[in-house]
């Protein structure tokens, strides 16, 4: 029996009891009926023709019970009418709320865009997609008069609007800084200072914060509680995790963070990820680590963008193309 016919008799039902005693309780019922009715997209000439089959369907009337069926027929209806209404003022404040938010997302997208640097021995690829409209995952480069090549990734446990304002505000902590950062750790001691002061208790942020020298072909970094890197070396095509330790952004404002440098061989390369990477999840889990690293040594030989593309495409594939977090990787590879 289909949703349609099991409304129909219940229709029914409470037209019999209404004519057997035309009570407030009946209308009542009447007024449910309506509630039914409008959620499973009944419309109201199909309502008269239910009303219309009821009074068919083998029920004794006179003429006086039949009038009387069209107070019941007229609360369903008035009671239809009121909730279509309700509806329709949910559904244009939804509409109101969905313009907002992508407007909102738009403004963040701007707010936080940095652009990829060109330099000659770096190739740099990055993508950063958000799981709902606003984005609570962050990245940003800089590149100095030094030609140095600074990287921050960063990522705010939570989702949704109070992500995005938070990462607003480190964007704004991340400018006011001097544009020459020698070191990483100084980044993140000045940036945890802010959020402790300025973020809920109830909120973290993890950050690492990279810098590549050109000229000497190292990697300075530090890390704050964020998800380890990876790093592949190309001579024997193997990958490794990036040591980094360090307490997440906004726990303790006197925490002070461990600075590490990391020579880059040529063809090597540096991949930095959100946990919406590592923590990718299908219908039978978590992703094994192993699976991730065979996507990554597939496109391996691809330049960066291409790499980190093609990456999250095969990911979003094996998440039935809907993202349980935020998304974001970047790859860095020393050129030859």
């Amino acid at each position: 029996m289909s949703f349609r016919e099991e409304l129909e008799q219940q229709y029914k039902q409470i037209l019999r009891g209404f004519l057997k005693n035309p009570t407030e309780e009946a209308l009542y019922q009447a007024q449910n009926f309506s509630k039914k009715a409008i959620e499973q997209g009944i419309s109201p000439e199909e309502i008269i023709n239910i009303h219309r089959n009821g009074l068919m369907d083998d029920i004794s009337l006179n003429e006086g019970d039949t009038i009387q069926t069209f107070e019941l027929l007229l609360e369903v209806m008035m009671g239809y009418g009121l909730r279509f209404r309700e509806y329709q003022s949910l559904r244009f404040k939804q509409e109101e709320l969905k313009t907002e938010m992508e407007i909102a997302a738009n403004v963040q997208q701007t707010l936080l865009d940095t652009d990829i640097p060109q330099i000659d021995c770096l190739d740099i690829g990055a993508i950063s997609v958000p799981a709902k409209h606003m984005n609570g995952d962050y990245f940003h480069f800089v590149h100095d008069d030094n030609n140095c090549v600074s990287i921050a990734i960063a990522d705010v446990i939570g989702k949704g609007i109070p992500a995005a304002l938070c990462m607003s505000m480190i964007k704004y902590a991340m400018d006011s800084l001097p544009e020459h950062r020698p070191d990483p750790r100084y980044v993140l001691e000045n940036l945890n200072r802010v959020v402790e002061q300025n973020v809920d208790p109830s909120m973290f942020v993890t950050m690492f914060y990279g810098m590549y020298n050109p000229v000497s072909h190292t990697f300075t970094y530090s890390s704050a509680g964020h998800e380890p890197g990876i790093y592949y070396h190309a001579n024997s095509d193997s990958f490794e995790e990036i040591e980094a330790r360090g307490l997440m952004l906004g726990v303790d404002r006197h925490t002070k963070y461990r600075q590490y440098v990391k020579y880059i061989q040529p063809n090597d390369m540096i991949i930095l990820m959100s946990d919406g990477v590592t923590e990718c999840r299908t219908d039978d889990g978590f992703i094994e680590r192993e699976a991730l690293l065979k996507s990554m040594r597939k496109y391996i030989h691809s330049n960066a963008q291409e790499m980190v593309n093609q990456i999250y495409k095969e990911l979003e594939k094996l998440q039935d193309f809907e993202l349980r977090d935020d998304f974001t990787l970047i790859v860095l590879k020393r050129k030859v």
